[in-house]
């Protein structure tokens, strides 16, 4: 298959997965090895990272004017009862330090395992049971938060910690890490989301330009050159980027609604089966 084309197909893919708890890496590395694109090329491995800021520029768009009021009221809040520790701003970036420290001590565990397809099943399968029964639970109680702006310091490191599991196991998913954490910690669903999306932003940023950064200053420092970038190769990677922003602006909306109306239960449902399914069939149908 053309390799432009292979690029249209997993930029759609990563548009279609990266927001719902499903997890988007999985899903290209599944992608990949179905087109028999090796899981051990560290090209396709700093690719799966980088297009998922496609996606994430999608959701800077779709909530350009929500960020925007954020830093308007920083750091008294909309309602005064805010400060430097408390308001959402904050709340994020203290959640993402809790997140990045385990992911970068952890980094060379998850590289390793981008490769893994037992890994990753294991991860969407686990990862689905967790998120079915903590929806569950939650649905049966009243939550203590409706809106970010009532959300604790400690709410917010939690759910930066375990948000740290989807970086170190690949397939976990930050979507599934971070509303499953919100519930636990009180945020009713769309809180939950909302949090997961505004988390979602430093998060991708900050491992697409770490990843970028190794290509571009080979040899700089600490980092160490993995990849030959080639202009084919850009080329590729700027497509898989564009399509997968196109994609997640349609997207976002949507599952916000279905999030609203139904809940996680058909998501966490549909990672069960798949992980099932992945460790079943997987090194019988797909060449790793």
């Amino acid at each position: 298959m053309n390799v432009y084309i292979q690029s249209v197909l997993l930029g759609i893919v990563e548009g279609l997965t990266e927001f719902l708890p499903v997890s988007s890496t999985a899903h290209l590395r599944i992608a990949e090895a179905l087109m028999r694109i090796s899981l051990d090329d560290e090209y396709w491995k700093m690719y799966t990272i980088v297009i998922q800021a496609g996606a994430i520029l999608a959701l800077l768009l779709l909530y350009l004017s929500r960020i925007v009021s954020f830093l308007r009221t920083f750091p008294q809040g909309e309602n005064g009862d805010r400060n430097w520790f408390t308001h959402p701003v904050s709340l994020t970036l203290i959640a993402f330090g809790f997140t990045s420290v385990p992911a970068l001590l952890f980094k060379k565990w998850s590289d390793h395992n981008l490769g893994s397809l037992n890994v990753i099943a294991l991860a969407l399968l686990i990862g689905g049971v967790i998120m079915w029964a903590v929806d569950i639970w939650h649905s049966r109680r009243d939550a203590s938060v409706i809106h970010v702006e009532q959300m604790s310091l400690g709410q917010s490191i939690w759910i930066g910690l375990c948000q740290a599991t989807s970086a170190i196991f690949p397939g976990v998913s930050r979507s599934m890490s971070t509303i499953a954490a919100g519930q636990i910690a009180g945020l009713d669903r769309p809180s939950s989301l909302e949090f997961s999306f505004l988390l979602s932003i430093p998060t991708m940023l900050a491992a697409t330009g770490y990843d970028l950064f190794k290509e571009i200053h080979p040899g700089h420092g600490n980092f160490a050159a993995h990849v030959v970038m080639t202009t084919d190769r850009w080329a590729v990677l700027a497509i898989g980027f564009i399509v997968s922003f196109i994609v997640a602006l349609g997207v976002v909306e949507w599952f916000l609604i279905w999030v609203r109306r139904r809940g996680f239960t058909i998501f966490a449902v549909y990672r069960i089966l798949l992980g099932v399914a992945l460790l079943l069939f997987g090194s019988h149908y797909i060449a790793v």
